[in-house]
């Protein structure tokens, strides 16, 4: 096995801070003795949920995401409130934003977004035998919810309508474990 050293820290200050996340920029010598400056974005920890019905169909998400600038088709996806469980967050965000409540949840691990420079973990859970109920989606949320085939939604990942990475990773795990 090579062996991975990490960079020595010289210095690190805080650049931005807000609820959800911070920025920081740290300079570093590698092990090579090369200076280096990183910056490192750390984001509040979420979820995404794969709902899906004994027929295989699935319930995902169009919704507009400011940073990206455009809509995004996705499954379920939201941010940990402060001291929440994962589980937790899932059953809140699936409730909130479609309506749904699911008996059984799989786990199935987690996903972290863009390794170079992000701190987040994402957990990813397939909820099913679920119930419809009332979407209560936050004030600023605008969902359109949208219902396929799962098999119609993996496509979407092959021919890159949907570019979500967690949603991407839990769609194929799911059909990689013959979940769905």
């Amino acid at each position: 096995m090579v062996e991975h050293p990490a960079p020595v820290v010289v210095s690190s200050r805080g650049v931005y801070e807000n609820p959800w996340i911070s920025v920081r920029e740290d300079r570093v010598i590698h092990a090579s003795g090369e200076p280096g400056l990183f910056g490192v974005v750390t984001m509040t920890d979420g979820v995404t949920i794969l709902p899906i019905t004994p027929d295989r169909r699935v319930f995902l998400v169009r919704e507009y995401k400011y940073g990206l600038g455009r809509p995004s088709i996705e499954l379920v996806s939201g941010g940990l409130d402060d001291g929440e469980a994962p589980i937790a967050a899932a059953r809140r965000e699936l409730a909130e934003e479609l309506g749904l409540t699911a008996r059984e949840w799989i786990d199935c691990g987690h996903v972290d977004p863009f390794t170079a420079i992000v701190r987040c973990r994402n957990h990813l859970f397939i909820a099913r035998d679920l119930t419809e109920g009332e979407a209560a989606p936050e004030p600023t949320e605008h969902i359109e919810p949208l219902a396929m085939r799962f098999d119609e939604a993996l496509e979407m990942v092959l021919d890159g309508t949907i570019t979500h990475s967690a949603t991407c990773c839990l769609l194929m795990r799911a059909r990689l474990r013959s979940i769905a």
